[in-house]
């Protein structure tokens, strides 16, 4: 993953893999709460546990059961 620069701030309210607990994808969380921070809308990751488990699934995409991905909910120490 980069070194913070150019990487795109998601939303967590938008529910998407990206910001989803199952998703094992490039990410880390942002400054505040609510915000995942991703390389790239493509950016790929494995579902670990959900509907989708197994598969590759893009940071955009989503499903009826996402789960919230703790650090992206909580703000930094």
């Amino acid at each position: 993953m980069q070194d913070g620069k150019d990487l795109l701030a998601h939303a967590v309210e938008r529910k998407r893999c990206a910001s989803c607990q199952r998703w094992s994808g490039p990410r880390r969380a942002g400054q505040t709460p609510g915000i995942v921070l991703i390389e790239s809308e493509t950016s790929t990751g494995l579902c670990q546990g959900g509907p989708w488990d197994g598969s590759e699934r893009r940071a955009r995409c989503a499903c009826g059961h996402w789960q919230c991905w703790l650090p992206a909910a909580m703000a930094p120490a």
